[in-house]
């Protein structure tokens, strides 16, 4: 028989452009990592959508951390925004007031007395002096060498102030000093009358009758059986006090010369939004000076509050302009040559730049450092708030000037007029019937009282309150201060609900989720694609190992026939 050689042969198979070699042998392919390649192949643009994901995410975190920025400033600036002629429920500080007291004479105004003053009160010195307490009247009783044994009063007791409501007290035999009291103490609340077992001495006790209201009289009468209040020695055999501590009397004070008598020493009904708690008398010789303003020390935090919270969002602003040292975006800088952000800062810094009557930041002391920050100058924002407290209001705030008392501001939006002219036509019931704007009756609608700006108009917001009963044209202008400015660029930008970074959120975020779902999709077709391939390479294999055990048979058959 002839020789017969065997020859080995090599298969190539190609996927995805990778070429793998083996052997007839099947175990020597690697069928996973075939799947492997091919499915990565598949799935590949699913990893380039989650890297737009992971880029969308952090912009997003970093325009809502310019959000929050914003809003500090926002929040800052509101304090400082409030109006003149207006309605406004703000947290105005221009609207807080402070009484600042100052002695006239020999007399401590700190201990004499305590002002205190509602928000929006009219301003105003008054010259105060305080010539008599109001106090409440106090008696006693005889002295008893104890509080606990019997007294064997019988007899009825009815207490009471002057101008409350009196209660009878029934008296019994057992009732000791003590008890007594206790039984009228139950009904303080009603009668006003205090009662207080007072020890005099080791041995001496006295029942003290007080009442709970300054300038009230105790009135005591007598019921059946035996007179307790003379029985105790708190009335003589007329009826009269025989032991009075402290007589009941009002309050006597003077404001500019004025003499004014009061049942208390808490006095708030003399000046609408003033109350003056009394605690000393000044005498006729000194008095105090009493001088209602805005509370200036407010105002300053305010102002600071504003500086620091613009310099917190100008020190997270820089760090999305830094330059890397190839001349990139550093990595922080995520919001790099941003649009929103640019613009952002542009209208920060002209709200910055506001004028109002040729004044501007720096008459408050406020200035710009070398990299932009502001800082403050005290001295100056001392002497701003001290000395033209006006200039100081108009510069910061909003402002309205009307030609007519008859108006006042309600609301405002966020781009207000700086003149306006209303033609305000009355009824004959008095009731407004139409406004017009240059001759337009559609702008402005009627509500009562109301003058509300029409929807789809640039006067949509705004709201005015006419109190008048004639028809008249009114004039207005308005101003808007520093504060004011930024309050509105800030609102616009970064308002929670409404505004430019909530829409550019929002855009992301829904962005990613359709991302997000198709990345899913993608990898869901990858996954099916990867259960066929296994399925396929496994019968592949099978067909192979099936061939090699047949290649294995014939050459074992031909190398018989070469023995």
């Amino acid at each position: 028989m002839s020789d017969v050689s065997s020859t080995t042969s090599t298969t190539t198979t190609t996927v995805s452009s990778s070429t793998y070699s083996y052997s007839s042998d099947a175990a020597d392919i690697d069928w996973d990592a075939l799947i492997e390649v091919a499915v990565a192949a598949k799935t590949a643009p699913a990893d380039a959508i989650d890297v737009k994901i992971t880029e969308n995410e952090t912009k997003i975190a970093a325009y809502e951390e310019m959000q929050d920025l914003l809003q500090d400033i926002n929040d800052a600036a509101t304090a400082l925004r409030g109006s003149t002629g207006s309605t406004l429920d703000d947290d105005d500080v221009f609207a807080d007031r402070e009484a600042y007291l100052t002695a006239v004479g020999d007399v401590d105004a700190e201990s004499a007395v305590v002002v205190t003053v509602d928000d929006d009160t009219n301003v105003g010195t008054y010259d105060l002096q305080i010539l008599q307490l109001a106090k409440v009247e106090k008696l006693a009783s005889s002295e008893y060498e104890s509080s606990t044994e019997e007294l064997g009063l019988e007899g009825s007791l009815t207490i009471g102030l002057e101008d409350g409501e009196a209660v009878e007290f029934d008296i019994t035999e057992d009732m000791t000093l003590a008890e007594i009291a206790s039984t009228i103490n139950d009904q303080s609340e009603t009668t006003g009358v205090q009662a207080t077992v007072l020890k005099v001495s080791d041995d001496t006790y006295q029942l003290i009758l007080s009442g709970t209201e300054t300038g009230q009289e105790i009135v005591m009468t007598a019921g059946d059986g035996t007179d307790i209040a003379q029985a105790l020695g708190i009335t003589d055999e007329n009826g009269d006090y025989a032991n009075e501590i402290q007589a009941a009397q009002d309050a006597i004070i003077t404001l500019d010369g004025i003499t004014i008598t009061r049942s208390s020493n808490t006095i708030d009904d003399v000046l609408d939004g003033v109350t003056f708690n009394l605690y000393q008398e000044t005498g006729e010789d000194a008095s105090i000076s009493v001088e209602v303003s805005s509370d200036v020390s407010t105002i300053k935090e305010a102002i600071i509050a504003l500086v620091d919270a613009y310099n917190a969002y100008r020190e997270w602003a820089l760090t999305q302009q830094e330059v890397s040292s190839a001349g990139t975006a550093s990595d922080d800088a995520t919001l790099f040559a941003d649009g929103t952000l640019r613009s952002t800062n542009s209208s920060i810094a002209d709200d910055l730049s506001t004028i109002i009557d040729s004044e501007s930041m720096a008459f408050l002391g406020l200035s710009y450092d070398e990299n932009n920050y502001l800082e403050y100058d005290e001295s100056t924002l001392n002497s701003a708030l001290l000395d033209d407290l006006d200039m100081v209001e108009s510069l910061l705030t909003f402002q309205m000037s009307s030609s007519s008392s008859d108006i006042s501001l309600l609301r405002r939006n966020t781009s207000m007029p700086s003149e306006l002219t209303l033609d305000i036509t009355v009824g004959e019931d008095g009731d407004v019937t139409e406004v017009s704007v240059n001759g337009d009756t559609t702008l402005f609608t009627v509500d009562g009282a109301r003058i509300i700006g029409a929807e789809g108009t640039e006067y949509e917001g705004i709201t005015f309150v006419f109190t008048g009963d004639e028809s008249q044209t009114v004039d207005l202008t308005f101003t808007s201060g520093i504060a004011e400015n930024l309050f509105v660029t800030t609102d616009t930008v970064a308002d929670e609900d409404d505004s430019t970074l909530t829409d550019l959120i929002e855009g992301l975020t829904e962005t990613n989720e359709d991302l997000e779902e198709k990345a899913d999709d993608i990898r869901d077709r990858a996954e099916t694609y990867e259960e066929m391939l296994t399925e396929r390479y496994a019968a592949y294999q099978a067909a192979i190992e099936e061939a090699e055990s047949s290649l294995d048979y014939i050459e074992a058959i031909l190398n018989l026939g070469n023995d």
